[in-house]
């Protein structure tokens, strides 16, 4: 008893060096430098001159989540906040959409359903954060802010979203900015891709989960039929989601896409990422976008916005 006592205490005292009550960040708006505070006012001061970056974060479950998005994982984003772009500053807006929930979504992962469905049937989770985004750009269209400044941007989840948002709407967001695509779970990694390759790896997929199988084969259909805009596209090859599996962006002439090193380090550096009070090394592949060390690519990422708002 008095083990487990000691095991109890020592585990609250170590938590917020890595937990602390400012890290989570659970409201929508724009963010500071610093992350925090989070301002939801769609007054824009001088909005035709400004550029903003819309981020979607990633999320727990493929049709529910509870959450929002941390400070480690605005980092990066607040880093471009000020930046000049021709002429026009950056903003940074965080878009929170944990509280939505798929049309078949029972509180966790659909697939788990029993009997499991083969066909998703109504908008999937990440439908309805598409359409989350459209509303907001209208928004800010509505505030005086040119559509061709406004970009999508996301992780995870939030990079996947940004692939069909850009799929689908291509004239209504000036770019996108996909980090780390994935939401079907560690695909690369459980299905053992590297030691049976792409093909047989996913047909051990479909047959344990031919639904959700079939939604993300659809949704990767999708986007490469219809991707035209140009666009920026993370991955990383250790990345246990799908880093062995975005071969396919390569296919859509429109994007860039970029990856991340072979190792937990970028130009040479190891990474880090970073709370309000903490900070860790980076040991998986699925956050190198979230690590300080990132930043170097953002002059590759500066580029892009300017020719996408010449």
């Amino acid at each position: 008893m008095r083990k487990i006592l000691l095991i109890i205490i020592f585990s609250i005292l170590i938590n917020p060096l890595y937990a602390g009550p400012k890290d989570k960040v659970l409201k929508d708006g724009f963010i500071s430098k610093r992350v925090h505070p989070v301002k939801n006012d769609l007054n824009i001061n001088d909005s035709k001159n400004k550029i903003i970056l819309i981020y979607n974060h990633g999320q727990d479950d493929n049709d529910s989540n509870k959450g929002c998005a941390w400070v480690s994982s605005l980092r990066n984003h607040a880093s471009l906040i000020d930046q000049e772009v021709n002429g026009k500053k950056i903003m940074v807006y965080n878009l929170c959409s944990g509280h939505l929930r798929g049309d078949m979504s029972s509180g966790k992962d659909w697939w788990y359903l029993k009997p499991q469905p083969k066909v998703y049937e109504g908008k999937h989770m990440l439908d309805k954060r598409v359409e989350l985004n459209l509303e907001l750009i209208e928004k800010f269209v509505k505030a005086g802010v040119p559509r061709k400044q406004v970009f999508v941007t996301g992780h995870s989840c939030g990079g996947l979203t940004t692939l069909l948002f850009m799929s689908r709407h291509p004239d209504k967001a000036g770019g996108g900015i996909s980090y780390m695509q994935a939401c079907f779970g560690k695909l690369s990694h459980k299905y053992k891709v590297k030691k049976l390759g792409i093909e047989k790896a996913m047909a051990k997929f479909r047959k344990k989960n031919q639904g959700p199988h079939d939604l993300r084969q659809k949704m990767n259909d999708e986007i490469k039929n219809n991707l035209k805009v140009p666009l920026l596209a993370f991955t990383h090859p250790k990345d246990k989601y799908e880093g062995l599996l975005s071969d396919w962006l390569e296919e859509i002439p429109s994007v860039k896409r970029i990856v991340i090193s072979k190792d937990y380090k970028i130009n040479g550096k190891k990474c880090i990422r970073k709370g309000d009070d903490w900070s860790e090394p980076i040991k998986k592949g699925h956050r190198m976008d979230v690590g300080l060390c990132f930043q170097y690519y953002n002059p590759e990422i500066l580029n892009y916005i300017a020719s996408r708002i010449k």
